[in-house]
């Protein structure tokens, strides 16, 4: 088999990609559709107070580290604050001090405390021999755009390995619990989304794998492939998910998905 180019992915600004969510799907917005359309529709029509939650903050930062290395990620984040020469210590982050020097930043800010966390998962991810292996060689945050079931989406892949495939990088609790909240969280569906959005681009369906690592000691770190059957099961999914979105954008109608009345029984 050849080997795919890199090159077929698009080097974008995170910001310009997110811009260009009215114009093209992503996995994200479909997945939000198949669990509420109402709120699909909210989110789009822009009636939703955005605000990112501390733990996205750290996800992005640990994604800037992990994958694009220490350059990258100081490019993209203000590191540790400014140190009390008395203690040689970093101010703390509810003191004057530190707190004038966020404000005087031009990008997000990681405490020292916070910069200590996404380094023991950095080091967590280069325990797993997997995990280096699929970092080894590639391309982080790639775009890829094409039309997918007569819908022009997009997608913007952690990582990019032309040996292995598509991988993806998640942050969780506690491993032990990474497959039920992988289920939860929908992993499956994003992840066939990508690699069928990439198919249309390429002609080729290509491997699929997670690499998770604990936010929390012991750090560790564990890797998955996405089984060739769950993903056609996914595709499965999304491909009729799509067929609806395209219903309620002609239509105008996007339900709750709780209209109709329910039977509660708990014997």
């Amino acid at each position: 088999m050849t080997k795919l180019d890199v090159s077929i992915f698009e080097t974008e600004p995170a910001d310009v990609y997110h811009a260009k969510a009215k114009e093209y799907l992503s996995s994200h917005q479909l997945i939000e559709f198949m669990q509420c359309p109402y709120l699909y529709q909210k989110r789009r029509a822009g009636l939703i107070d955005e605000k990112e939650p501390s733990a996205f903050l750290i996800g992005r930062a640990a994604h800037a580290l992990i994958l694009e290395g220490y350059e990258e990620y100081e490019s993209q984040f203000a590191v540790g604050g400014p140190v009390n020469p008395s203690t040689g210590k970093p101010y703390g982050v509810a003191t004057k001090k530190f707190i004038e020097w966020q404000e005087s930043q031009r990008k997000p800010v990681i405490s020292q405390e916070k910069a200590e966390l996404i380094s023991a998962m950095n080091s967590g991810v280069r325990m797993n021999p997997y995990a280096v292996e699929l970092l080894q060689n590639g391309r982080a945050e790639g775009v890829v755009r094409a039309d997918y079931c007569g819908v022009p989406c997009q997608i913007r892949a952690d990582w990019f390995n032309p040996d292995y495939g598509i991988v993806d990088l998640k942050t969780c609790d506690d491993l032990r619990w990474f497959e039920s909240d992988a289920k939860r969280f929908q992993y499956h569906h994003q992840l066939a989304f990508y690699q069928n959005v990439l198919d249309q681009a390429i002609g080729r369906l290509m491997p699929v794998y997670i690499i998770a690592v604990e936010k929390k000691e012991p750090f560790r770190c564990g890797v998955w492939q996405i089984s060739s059957e769950t993903l056609l099961f996914a595709r499965a999914e999304i491909e009729a998910a799509i067929e609806r979105l395209k219903v309620a954008r002609m239509n105008d109608q996007y339900p709750t998905g709780y209209e109709e009345l329910r039977i509660l029984s708990v014997v």
